[in-house]
């Protein structure tokens, strides 16, 4: 059959395909993100895994090619079937651009496709019609045409999963779907971070150069067209593979677990694991995870919130002191990993300010973010939950009125307000913050005399401190203490920054340079405040947001998860090292009882310096739940999957015992029940909770 010859054209894509995956696999096994070394046996599984996944994602994806070859043909044009057919897609292209069609319920776009479409297959049909002495150059047109697209998006794919890789060290996954979502932030993002002339320019030659290949090995199936038996025979036989492919890819999907994160990935295919994250964008936790009865989940939990009742989260927390009604500045700092200060092993000097900050300050050295997105460490210190399975309860519908940081400091008569260097549209943040107590200030906020750098993500750290600095000192003046949230964004790629602030050069891009502008900006923000009155009242809070990175061997490695955190208010809280084990979600509670406030909590965060605090943390992906506690590492994952890790330290030389941060997560045979069960209770009774809109104010 001519399909299935090496001259035909879905075979000459297939053999570029699985030559371009081959390659990128190459490249991403070497990144040097790829912390790992690899055994013969795993780089066999890598490959031959690959493989088989490459083919059957091909037979699936290439449907559109196939109908479009089936449509290939001469007969179609004879008298008086070409006029037939062509009165037809001229009555289909009228009835679409000015009739009320199905296509218009899908919005503006989707009609306007389909009429653009259909224009120019009506208009290349008229064209072969009428001009049959040109129908072999048309025809020849239209195929290079079909055959760069499609190797155009194969070239293409590949070129974005080795920046996505390059970023987050995993293949397509939900921040991969999410992103689309905000695809002119996205895009100017990669306008911003790379050469894209050269990148496009030379996409665009790789594209042309396979295009010519295939062009010089399918000429004869386009000179000789398959028989209309031959289609019935090739698109049968393809229908057969298409139906097992679509059968056996999600087995093939659930074969690529290994102990190993990266071998994983790399014999995955990203398009898949897009699709798969598309998907699943949405876990029902009692549908995906392992549960245990309800009534056992709020008991296991009432040991760690004490005073919670049956199904409720609600709990008094009471001080025996007067209350403390100081100002509070909480600073959330993009990207900071802990390993970019000098004390947890950093040699480069990027972050000089901070050091000294911290040595003045009440700082929390052995603390995790919850997650690896700025969502995720906003969710964290403002509703002070451990992490939902999927998406952060931000870009949920279902994300106002919850119990907050901001309704907390609200019933004590405070200010509350979110500060934003970009578009607080970005990430949903506007709608969240906007509806559980938060006035927002972002980039829509900023005069143009008061924006002196910006990039796609928004104007510079020093340009929103000093915004920052303007409002409280009007906050200042209304005789009421204010809390204030900051996010900062310049340690962000591109990383871009004002020229001449540091001694790294902004066209250099590098995340050196980001974290170094960073610390430059917060300093600058500490100079400006403390020549303001509000400056002694004022408790900040500066913390991370996440990680630079949370890619690494293991499905959560912990040293991509601990950020720097700290709280400085001189005169009020002491200098200290705290290495007590604690997550994002405490920094907050702690706070509140640093402050002595009386409140009604439904935080599942504590205050770390509560008698009856029990050392834990969470740490999770969009899918894999992790609780640690008692030097072990419990991750609960979809289909009901369960996993333990034990925590061997590994020494650091030159680092202090309460900044090391990096172990080896060994993986224990025979589960310890009790952490199993505990770190299912937290994530059901906050998954239900929120469900069952029971941590609402």
């Amino acid at each position: 059959m001519k399909y299935f010859k090496i001259t035909s054209p879905f075979i000459n894509l297939l053999l570029v395909f699985i030559f371009v995956n081959v390659i990128l696999r190459l490249v991403l096994l070497f990144h040097p993100i790829t912390q790992s070394s690899f055994g013969w046996i795993e780089l066999v599984k890598i490959f031959s895994f690959g493989f088989v996944s490459d083919v059957l994602l091909f037979i699936v994806g290439s449907l559109f090619l196939w109908l479009y070859l089936l449509f290939l043909s001469d007969s179609k044009y004879d008298k008086p079937l070409g006029f037939i057919v062509f009165g037809s897609l001229i009555l289909l292209l009228l009835y679409i651009s000015f009739g009320n069609t199905i296509l218009n319920e899908y919005g503006s776009a989707v009609p306007k496709i389909a009429i653009i479409f259909l224009s120019l297959k009506t208009l290349f049909f008229g064209l072969i019609l009428f001009l049959p002495q040109y129908r072999k150059n048309i025809r020849t047109l239209l195929y290079t045409s079909t055959i760069f697209i499609f190797v155009l998006i194969i070239i293409q794919n590949a070129v974005s999963e080795f920046f996505f890789w390059n970023e987050f060290g995993v293949r397509y996954n939900f921040i991969a779907v999410d992103y689309l979502v905000y695809t002119n932030t996205v895009i100017g993002n990669i306008m911003e971070s790379y050469p894209v002339i050269p990148l496009f320019v030379g996409v665009g030659l790789i594209t042309a150069l396979f295009t010519y290949f295939i062009l010089v090995h399918t000429k004869p199936f386009l000179l000789q067209l398959p028989t209309f038996t031959d289609k019935i025979k090739g698109f049968g036989l393809y229908i057969i593979s298409f139906m097992i492919a679509l059968y056996t890819l999600p087995m093939m999907a659930d074969k690529e677990k290994s102990a190993n994160v990266f071998t994983s990935e790399l014999q995955a295919n990203g398009i898949y694991k897009f699709y798969v994250a598309f998907k699943n964008s949405e876990l029902d936790f009692e549908t995906f995870y392992k549960t245990i009865p309800m009534d056992e989940a709020f008991k296991i939990l009432q040991k760690n919130l004490q005073g919670i009742s049956k199904f409720n989260a609600s709990h008094t927390i009471k001080s025996n002191k007067i209350e403390i009604h100081k100002n509070v500045v909480l600073i959330t700092i993009e990207s900071l990993s802990a390993d970019f200060m000098t004390e947890f092993g950093n040699e480069k000097k990027l972050t000089p300010f901070l050091d000294t900050l911290a040595q003045q300050s009440l700082q929390f050295t052995n603390l995790y973010a919850v997650g690896n997105r700025t969502v995720r460490g906003l969710e964290a210190v403002t509703l002070c939950l451990p992490p939902s399975a999927a998406e952060s309860i931000i870009k949920k519908s279902d994300n106002k009125n919850k119990f907050s940081t901001a309704r907390v400091f609200k019933k004590k008569g405070y200010a509350v307000k979110f500060m934003y260097g970009g578009d607080a549209y970005f990430d949903n943040m506007q709608d969240f913050f906007g509806g559980n107590g938060y006035d927002i200030i972002d980039k829509k906020s900023f005069q143009s005399n008061e924006i002196t750098f910006e990039n796609i993500w928004g104007v510079c750290d020093e340009d929103i401190y000093v915004k920052a600095i303007k409002v409280m000192n009007e906050e200042a003046k209304q005789n009421r203490p204010f809390f204030n949230h900051i996010m900062t964004v310049s340690n962000h790629r591109p990383f871009t920054y004002p020229e001449g602030k540091i001694d790294i050069s902004s066209q250099s891009k590098s995340r050196d340079g980001g974290v170094k502008y960073t610390d430059y900006a917060l300093q600058r923000f500490f100079m400006m405040a403390k020549r303001q009155n509000w400056y002694k009242n004022t408790v900040f809070v500066i913390l991370a947001d996440h990680c630079a990175s949370s890619s690494g061997k293991t499905e959560l490695p912990l040293e991509k998860y601990r950020v720097p955190a700290m709280i400085y208010s001189p005169g009020f809280i002491a200098p200290q090292n705290y290495d007590v084990l604690m997550s994002q979600i405490d920094v907050m509670p702690t706070v509140f009882g640093l402050l002595k406030f009386n409140n009604q909590s439904k935080f599942f965060g504590e205050n770390v310096f509560h008698k009856n605090y029990q050392p834990r943390a969470f740490v999770a992906t969009y899918q894999d739940l992790g609780l640690l506690k008692d030097n072990t590492l419990t991750i609960i994952s979809p289909i009901k999957q369960v996993k333990q890790f034990e925590l061997q330290r590994i020494i650091v030389p030159k680092v202090k015992s309460v900044f090391q941060s990096h172990y080896n997560e060994k993986p224990i045979k025979k589960l310890r029940e009790d952490l199993v069960k505990e770190t299912i209770s937290y994530y059901q009774t906050a998954a239900y909770l929120l469900k069952n809109k029971k941590l609402n104010y």
